[in-house]
């Protein structure tokens, strides 16, 4: 009864803490034939209410036998248990390595029965472990189907972007719940259904793809010895053949759940395991939808699915753009809260005044007994941080993978070039700089925190300013990395530390630039904008008369529609006498 007690608590406050993040995280997959370079591309945003934004540094290191690691909650911190160490672990910056190979994720949640009480690997223990052990996508996926078999998988539904600089993945998985049996041999309680089901399949070139907190991964073809394979043949991934991976037990398993009954050629796995509801689609696929409405003028046969008003028709797992897409491209996406549709939140009278494309949690609420919403849309005001991963093959691992990396709201930061090579992190960008309750003036999450919140007092005021000095940082440095690049392989060429040491010294100082820069930006607003009003100036410059004095703010007063509403609200009652 204790151990039942034990792991129902367990079971609850996971489950809990899942729901609480189930609306988080946006990731974008390019391929090289759809890229404008022929780079890979997969992009990731950690949209969190306590997630700090730092940028994670791991060297690569040499491990005695019998090391071990401790895996933790992403949500919690809390040790979940150890795994041994691997001999060797590769060089990561964020969750890109020394060989360009990179991760993200989004939770979908899916059936909250499949939670595992007892696992030990968490998705992001299993983010980090890929990244560190891994010299290709293919290899990632292994290592992370290994990790879950060997210690159980920790966490709800998650959604995997897998890249390196030749291939991009999509990786579906979930728990299989919590089975407590008495095992003899050991003479303990075991999980009888430790590991997880999961499908993983390539994105095919010239085709981008996307997910945003519900499974995607519907049909896939079954095993046939040269295209897909079930894990059963996992040492088999590495062939390039090879296009789809499967848990042996992926469809077994749903039947023997009751989820599935049907042939085997009509099984669905985002159907099985993460049923479709209105949330899903509306708060989830519509921003996969808003990626793909950019680039592919085929959308709108699929915007009542998105909307949640059909269960029908659904928007496939990958569409071939009608352009090539450059990280630049990638940056406007993220900062997405559909304009330019009906549900722009900047258009109604929520946005307030001043146009503000935001609502603060929480995302549904209720009035009168009625429960309503709030748009979930790409562009959020709490997001830790964010980031394209860039892989070039054309390049060595160390030179060709570039992080650009963002903290807080993708609309309102900068994305800063990250090489992933770099030997350390400047200190304003670093992990352990500050946290979520501890301010720090000059880190990069706090001094673009408070920028953002700054604009989102005067939200269609202020960003022009914004996006002006936004666009300079980007800008130079999409110009400057050519250089950059050119630069270093002269260096690998004759000296591989001095190049290390040169693509160090490069990111550092542009991580370093944007933190003075939009320190100066803080100012300069806060001084335009100081109460209400606002100051005349001219590129940068406040204007004064000849005799020094500050010329006449400006005042620019409510737009004609929120003053409709106030007078409607109000009647006469704030009518001037004649």
């Amino acid at each position: 009864m204790k151990l039942f007690l034990r792991y129902s608590l367990s079971f609850f406050l996971l489950f809990s803490l899942n729901q609480i993040q189930i609306q988080a995280c946006t990731n974008y997959l390019v391929t090289k034939g759809a890229s404008v370079d022929g780079s890979t591309m997969i992009t990731y945003a950690a949209d969190s209410h306590i997630r700090y934004g730092e940028l994670y540094y791991s060297p690569a290191a040499d491990w005695p036998e019998g090391s071990m690691v401790t895996i933790y909650s992403r949500g919690t911190a809390k040790p979940l248990g150890q795994i041994p160490q691997v001999p060797h672990t590769y060089q990561t910056v964020g969750f890109m390595n020394e060989h360009q190979v990179s991760i993200g994720e989004s939770t979908f949640g899916g059936r909250s029965e499949l939670v595992d009480t007892t696992g030990i690997m968490s998705y992001a223990g299993l983010m980090f472990m890929a990244t560190q052990r891994a010299k290709t996508a293919r290899e990632a996926i292994r290592v992370i189907a290994e990790l879950m078999d060997a210690h159980g998988y920790a966490s709800s539904g998650e959604s995997f972007s897998i890249g390196d600089p030749h291939e991009v993945w999509i990786m579906e998985l979930i728990g299989k719940g919590t089975d407590m049996r008495y095992d003899r041999k050991s003479k303990k309680y075991v999980n009888a259904n430790k590991g997880a089901v999961w499908v993983a399949m390539r994105i095919p070139d010239g085709y981008i793809s996307a997910h945003a907190n519900h499974a995607r991964i519907m049909g896939f073809p079954l095993e046939d010895g040269k295209k897909s394979i079930s894990s059963k043949k996992l040492d088999k991934i590495s062939d390039p053949d090879i296009e789809v991976v499967y848990a042996h037990d992926v469809i077994s398993f749903a039947r023997e759940k009751g989820y599935f009954d049907g042939a085997d050629a009509d099984f669905s796995f985002s159907d099985v395991y993460a049923p479709l509801d209105f949330g899903a689609a509306r708060f989830c696929e519509l921003r996969v939808w808003s990626m793909f409405n950019h680039v592919s003028s085929g959308m709108d046969t699929y915007w009542d699915y998105a909307t949640g008003k059909t269960k029908d028709n659904r928007m496939p797992l990958w569409i071939k753009p009608e352009r090539k897409i450059s990280p630049q491209d990638l940056m406007a996406f993220k900062r997405d809260y559909l304009q330019g549709t009906e549900l722009d939140m900047s258009q109604d009278i929520g946005a307030g005044p001043y146009g503000l494309p935001y609502r603060w949690r929480p995302l549904t609420f209720d009035y009168n007994g009625q429960e309503y919403f709030n748009e979930r849309v790409t562009a959020t005001q709490q997001t830790g941080f964010s980031y394209i991963a860039q892989m070039r093959s054309w390049l060595p691992g160390p030179i060709g993978g570039i992080k650009w990396f963002s903290v807080d709201d993708a609309g309102s930061a900068v994305y800063v070039p990250f090489y992933a090579g770099i030997k350390r992190v400047p200190q304003s960008w670093a992990e352990g700089y500050g946290d979520i309750l501890t301010y720090k003036d000059n880190a990069a999450f706090w001094v673009f925190n408070r920028v953002a919140h700054f604009a989102y007092l005067f939200y269609d005021r202020v960003m022009p300013d914004l996006r002006a000095v936004q666009n300079e940082l980007e800008n130079r440095s999409i110009q400057t990395i050519p250089a950059i690049d050119a630069a270093a392989m002269v260096l690998w060429e004759t000296d591989q530390d001095l190049a290390l040491d040169f693509i160090t010294d490069f990111s550092c100082n542009t991580g370093n630039q944007a933190i003075e820069r939009w320190q100066e930006l803080g100012e300069f607003l806060l001084v335009k904008y100081l109460d209400g009003n606002m100051k005349q100036e001219k590129d940068g410059e406040f204007l004064r008369n000849p005799y020094g004095y500050p010329l006449p703010p400006k005042f620019p007063g409510y737009p004609d529609s929120w003053k409709k509403q106030v007078i409607d609200e109000t009647n006469d009652r704030f009518i001037y006498p004649n």
